[in-house]
């Protein structure tokens, strides 16, 4: 980041971006304990610099996609916000896993399995899904190993289901040469029940629990049957001579009851199992496996960290701040005549404009008032409003007379001022080169909501009326379908929008499958209304109007935003929607409401409508924690009619990366809903300019639901308020000041 900002600085300030950098390194690095890496002697007489070894990779994944040994967990953790993928392979049974560290003590994993000839319930390869959350107890200490605890499937049909405490302790060992850096030992050793308390048990707590304890539609917490049961003890031992290669060993406590006694999965012949994995690189890793005495198994893991971009950003360096007392040496140079001066004034506009075209940013209005300059701008370039405020800052630096001390920089979006960020100009030239300027400026800056815009404000002539067009390709997956897990159709999407005025557009997209399969999904057996189950149904058709609508945005009082859209909301509904919220610039604290008619979309995704017709909305709170999470609460009326609440918790980098996870729960029974027993899943978001290391606002993310179904569904409304209002709020803000000087 420090690169591109300070290519133009002078050294103090490349000083002060070395050491902000340094200060926050051992954060971002902290994998584990640390593990020393000592130089070898240099020769005698001879000055040598120390080799710089490469770190040791952060912890494998076993084959359920946690840390672990190769079946087995261990108690590490990996590096905060870190991503991993991961597939596992064998006796008949394949795993796809996505973990992800949501706090560095707190991990999570989704979990969809394909067990092959499992003879229980009629299919040829039985498929499910799985939920795990590990929490750590306690960290390593220099005598104390790691502890760990794990609840593995404690939300699925209860197949792999497992509760266990694990503690593991690492130790260095010595590098096998002196060009190779110190390799690592890790012992692991735990106590499991349920499927890792199946073999081996030394114990029991409360009586037998059954082996599938999710009931028939699965999804439910089976809380009474935790650590309930057999419990056995399990062990396992890594060896990792440098930061390539992996040797494991385990002793496991799974017997595989169901896959080798009850059907003919594989034959489990011992306990022990062992493996050798290989770091391809910093992101993937690949091991084989002899495991149970009788089966080879393979892994492939992927591992990805929001705070690590595939591609390092490479952004034009911003326009250098001039300070006044270089440039404004005569007393003319500090007169307000110019603020009288029509013609003088729309040439300041202009050249503001001009400024800010060039930097990928457009000018909706400025405002004069002697001293004080209010510039009104839009951003469709940088995805940090920080990052976006700060060359505006520099622009004006750089385009306005002298005379102007204040600056008032509000961002819009929609046709609403998100809010002003008010600072002094003198505070810009001064901070430019201080060591501490990102807390510099947040001392000095204040960030208020927006005023109406001033009758005497000059506003850009080449925005309004405006129309626009995008081609581009789309894919729309389809999930968990017991003929094949993984669908999947794609095509392009031509898009057009077109803004009269300020706050109102006029907007659809006109979609084209080329090819896929989500038409072949299995017909649903759902005995609600289908709301969202007929997919299949709505994926016959080559040529669509995914949507087709009239939004309006506007401020109906202070803190408070509008919108109101009509039209073709989605592919499968439309109608009527309207919102209204509340959200004080410096409060982390929003609430709002959405009321929505709509009219279920024929499967042709024309003009016509189909009978089913409803009336849904939701009371909404939004509350933003530290360490970037934010929590959301929605309770109200769904598409099928049912009544109840949306839990939803995301976290959010400052580099645009977002994962998070929601569960719904109505007054639909587990039967009713089906499969599932209730909605529920997760999602995530990578910003373009994270993979190509260019700016862009925009973004690739995936919703992904164990088992869709028509309980808890929203519609599909474009352009709710909340994202785009609180990205240049106080918090937001606070969190990417450092990017303001970008």
């Amino acid at each position: 980041m420090f690169r591109t900002v300070f290519s133009r600085a002078a050294p103090h300030r490349l000083t002060a971006a070395a050491t902000l950098l340094c200060l926050s390194a051992p954060a971002a690095m902290a994998w584990g304990p640390e593990i020393t890496r000592a130089a070898p002697d240099p020769a005698p007489g001879t000055v040598e610099a120390a080799p710089r070894f490469k770190p040791l990779p952060p912890p494998s994944l076993n084959f359920y996609g946690s840390p672990g040994i190769i079946d087995m967990p261990s108690a590490e953790m990996l590096p905060d916000g870190q991503y991993a993928v991961t597939y596992s392979w064998f006796g008949g049974q394949s795993r796809y896993n996505i973990t992800f560290q949501a706090l560095p003590w707190l991990s999570t994993s989704f979990r969809y399995n394909g067990i092959r000839n499992l003879n229980l319930f009629g299919f040829a390869t039985y498929y499910d899904r799985g939920f795990d959350v590990r929490a750590r107890l306690w960290r390593e200490r220099r005598w104390l190993p790691e502890i760990t605890m794990g609840l593995q499937d404690f939300a699925g049909t209860g197949v792999y289901a497992a509760e266990y405490f694990v503690a593991t302790k690492r130790f260095q060992t010595p590098a096998l040469s002196r060009s190779r850096s110190p390799g690592q030992l890790k012992l692991s050793a735990g106590i499991g029940w349920g499927r890792l308390g199946s073999y081996g048990a030394i114990g029991s707590i409360g009586g037998a629990r059954p082996s599938f304890v999710g009931g028939s539609t699965g999804g439910e917490l089976s809380y009474d049957q935790w650590f309930r049961g057999d419990f056995a003890p399990f062990a396992g031992i890594e060896w990792q001579p440098d930061e390539r290669w992996s040797l494991k060993a385990e002793y496991s406590s799974d017997a595989y009851v169901t896959e080798t006694q009850v059907s003919d999965v594989f034959e489990r012949k011992s306990p022990f199992s062992f493996g050798l994995e290989y770091q391809h690189s910093d992101r993937a890793r690949f091991g084989a496996y002899y495991l149970y005495g009788s089966e080879i198994g393979l892994t492939a893991q992927f591992q990805l960290n929001p705070k690590q971009p595939v591609t390092p950003m490479l952004v034009p360096a911003p326009q250098a701040i001039v300070p006044r007392s270089q440039w404004a040496v005569k007393e003319a140079d500090w007169n307000q005549e110019w603020a009288q001066s029509q013609s003088q004034t729309t040439a300041f506009r202009d050249r503001a404009a001009e400024a800010l075209k060039e930097d990928g940013l457009i000018l909706e209005a400025i405002d004069f008032k002697g001293t004080v300059v209010d510039l009104r701008f839009r951003n469709p370039r940088y995805r940090s409003a920080a990052q976006a405020a700060g060359r505006v800052a520099r622009i004006m630096t750089a385009t306005l007379p002298a005379s102007v001390e204040t600056f008032r920089i509000t961002p819009m979006r929609d046709g609403l001022a998100l809010s002003t960020l008010e600072i002094r100009r003198s505070d810009l030239e001064a901070l430019e080169f201080a060591p501490q300027t990102s807390d510099g400026l947040q001392a000095v800056a204040g960030i208020t909501e927006a005023r109406p815009l001033p009758e005497t404000a000059l506003q850009s002539s080449e925005l309004y009326p405006a129309f626009s067009t995008s081609l581009g390709p789309y894919t729309q997956p389809s999930y968990f379908d017991p003929a094949r897990p993984f669908r999947i159709d794609f095509g392009v999407d031509l898009k057009a929008s077109y803004a009269p005025a300020p706050g109102w557009i006029i907007a659809g997209a006109l979609r084209q499958r080329l090819a896929g399969n989500v038409k072949n999904t299995r017909a649903s057996n759902s005995v609600l209304p289908h709301v969202r189950t007929d997919v299949g149904e709505y994926a016959q058709y080559g040529t669509t109007l995914e949507n087709l609508y009239v939004a309006r945005n506007w401020k109906p009082g202070r803190n408070l935003y509008a919108r109101a859209t009509v039209g073709l909301l989605e592919s499968m509904f439309g109608g009527v929607s309207a919102e209204v919220l509340w959200k004080p610039v410096n409060s982390r604290l929003a609430l709002g409401f959405e009321g929505n008619y709509v009219i279920q979309r024929d499967y042709d995704q024309r003009f016509s409508f189909r009978d089913y017709k409803t009336l849904t909305g939701h009371a909404s709170a939004y509350y933003e924690l530290n360490s970037n999470y934010l929590a959301q609460v929605d309770v109200g009326r769904y598409l099928a009619g049912d009544y109840g609440a949306t839990f939803s918790l995301d976290r959010q980098f400052n580099n645009g990366w977002l994962v998070g996870a929601f569960f719904t729960v109505t007054d639909v029974s587990s039967e009713d809903f089906g499969e599932g027993s209730f909605d529920k899943g997760f999602r995530f978001r990578i910003p373009l300019d994270w993979m190509l290391g260019k700016p862009s606002r925009r973004g690739f993310g995936l919703t992904i639901r164990p088992t869709q179904r028509d309980g808890g569904q929203k519609v599909h409304v474009p352009g709710r308020l909340y994202g785009s209002i609180r990205e240049a709020h106080r918090a937001s803000l606070k969190d990417q000041r450092a990017r303001f000087w970008e």
